[in-house]
């Protein structure tokens, strides 16, 4: 791994730890192992590294915007691609979730403006493909797509970003359903869907205005995924 990476990721996780302001450009060059001149010579200034290090989080979702695409047209998997695609990012790296929070909190009008231009394009990728659901009857027709999207972000980052404290402290560690930070996250998890999803003994799926919409095919076979036996819309993750 190469010097600027390994500063991107100390950076990352101390920015999460202790905040922009409480960390130093020396906490993040002995975290790495350099001297602060050598950091500086990747980047200029903290302020300046502080930008590297969200451009490189918020870009993220460019690189995986494609693919959500295709699952708002339904030629993907739906909602698993999307929700464990979010999930999954940020559960890998919780150091991403608790970052953003705090940017968040710290500097809303910056932050604002980054995901306008990182975030958004998604939000209304996924907003698409839950008003298609909304016509066909799969998804509740009372949610406002946008806005759940906005719910989903929020409990997503904040769920993670806490998740190692709330969960690791209120969930014991000797249960039967498993690791603590596992079973938070598998609940976050069922929740969005079943926010979302209408289900299966609701009756026959239809639009929005009231029109039987292919009877003859599942709800996950029109929006792209492959039924289950048992649960064509809503079935639990195994």
């Amino acid at each position: 791994m190469d010097v600027r990476t390994q500063i991107l990721q100390a950076a990352t996780r101390l920015f999460a730890a202790h905040g922009f302001d409480g960390t130093s450009l020396k906490d993040i060059a002995d975290a790495v192992g350099v001297r602060k001149p050598s950091l500086l010579y990747h980047f200029p200034s903290k302020e300046k590294l502080r930008l590297a290090v969200l451009q490189e989080l918020l870009e993220h979702w460019n690189g995986v915007l494609p693919r959500l695409l295709m699952v708002a047209a339904g030629g993907e998997p739906r909602f698993e691609t999307v929700i464990d695609e979010v999930v999954g990012f940020f559960a890998a790296e919780p150091d991403r979730a608790r970052l953003l929070v705090r940017e968040i909190l710290d500097r809303p009008a910056d932050m604002r403006d980054r995901l306008d231009q990182y975030v958004r394009p998604w939000v209304d990728a996924v907003a698409a493909y839950i008003r298609k659901g909304q016509d066909y009857g799969e998804v509740h027709a009372q949610v406002d797509a946008e806005a759940y999207v906005l719910q989903i972000i929020n409990l997503v980052l904040s769920g993670v970003a806490t998740a190692a404290s709330l969960a690791g402290g209120l969930l014991p560690h000797d249960s039967p359903l498993g690791d603590p930070v596992i079973r938070h996250t598998r609940e976050l998890i069922r929740i969005a869907r079943y926010s979302l999803f209408r289900s299966p003994d609701d009756g026959v799926p239809r639009s929005v205005d009231g029109a039987v919409k292919s009877e003859d095919r599942t709800g996950d076979e029109r929006l792209g995924a492959s039924p289950t036996a048992d649960a064509p819309t809503t079935g639990e993750r195994t």
